[in-house]
């Protein structure tokens, strides 16, 4: 989901390829440049402040929001972390940083790219879910398909191998449906949303802003499913490497705190939290407001079920299972990993128990 628009009316920062183009942000807001670190996992030592220190890769996506609330309102300090924050023009752009240890984590990193990471050997532990996909992204239908089930031997527009390409076959599997019984359209989410628009296919994928666009423009249809209704289909990660999990647990968990105790900010305090989110981004509080309808904050309690309940629809080990078999269907890792390793339910626990 290589996401960047500026093509409505509020600019639409997206989670894979939001390009960080406010030049003088970086040094407003404490972000580092986008060039190689001194900072390494070894390096992660105490402050004078008796505070732990770590630098983490971010993008400017809206689903960042939690990062740049705890960090503004000192919840990692708190905690006893020093958060550092390295904005990158894309996910893909901080993964190299992160796996030669120049970087001691990635915030938001969408579980297609985690579970690539792990296929390739990356050592590294998730230490939360930062967000879900909560109906940013779409399947739009003419009214002439009545259901899912319609959906059999038609043309689908959406990027192949892409998020949307997976989200669609989850969609279709709930129905007993799968790729051969369907003619995908290698399209990607601008254009298939211009050729639902202008009635030259009856099904695509996209997501916002094209698909506010193109469900306004084709009276003659509508918002058939959401990821709000696939929660776990599209989600970002929050990762360390396994050297400082290991060397620094109390720091670890200082980061997971701040995250929480940032989203209950957002909860009680909406507005000075907009404003807050709005500078980083260089957006408008009310299109910070805006962008966040589209995404949602899994809290400590749902983490818990996620990592724990395996008969839960939240089950995070069934959702990067999902995403892997994908990946290796598509060629695009040779074997699924060992994704359990990645996941560490008493690191939740014990965060609930503090």
């Amino acid at each position: 989901m290589n996401r960047f628009s500026l093509q409505k009316k509020s600019r639409h920062w997206t989670r894979r390829q939001a390009l960080w183009l406010m030049a003088g942000a970086a040094g407003s807001f404490g972000l580092h440049a986008c060039t190689p670190s001194s900072t390494t996992s070894s390096e992660s030592t105490s402050t004078a402040s008796n505070l732990t220190s770590a630098t983490f890769g971010i993008n400017a996506w809206i689903g960042q929001a939690p990062l740049h609330i705890a960090r503004e309102k000192g919840f990692f300090q708190e905690a006893g972390l020093d958060v550092s924050a390295r904005a990158y023009g894309t996910n893909l752009e901080s993964i190299p940083a992160f796996l030669v240890g120049r970087i001691e984590g990635c915030t938001a990193m969408p579980s297609s790219e985690v579970v690539s990471m792990a296929s390739q050997g990356g050592d590294f532990r998730i230490v939360g879910v930062m967000d879900f996909s909560s109906g940013g992204d779409a399947i739009l239908a003419r009214n002439s398909i009545g259901d899912l089930q319609d959906f059999r031997g038609k043309a689908v527009a959406v990027q192949r191998g892409g998020l949307g390409h997976f989200f669609l076959l989850q969609v279709l599997q709930d129905v007993g449906l799968g790729e051969s019984d369907i003619r995908i359209i290698d399209s990607g989410p601008e254009v298939a949303a211009q050729a639902y628009q202008a009635g030259n296919v009856e099904i695509a994928f996209t997501y916002s802003p094209y698909l506010e666009t193109a469900n306004a423009a084709q009276p003659d249809g509508r918002i058939i499913y959401d990821t709000s209704q696939k929660p776990t289909a599209i989600i970002d990660l929050n990762l360390v490497s396994t050297e400082f999990a290991q060397n620094y647990p109390e720091a670890t968990q200082a980061f997971a705190r701040g995250i929480f105790r940032a989203q209950e900010f957002l909860e009680s305090n909406p507005d000075e939290a907009h404003a807050i989110v709005a500078r980083p981004l260089g957006l408008q509080p009310d299109e910070v407001r805006e962008q966040l309808q589209g995404v949602e904050f899994p809290n400590l309690q749902t983490h818990l079920e996620m990592v724990n309940d395996s008969q839960s629809e939240l089950y995070l080990l069934n959702a990067l299972t999902a995403m892997a078999e994908f990946l290796q269907e598509q060629g695009q890792i040779v074997t699924i990993p060992d994704l359990s390793s990645l996941i560490e339910p008493q690191f939740f626990a014990s965060l609930s128990q503090s």
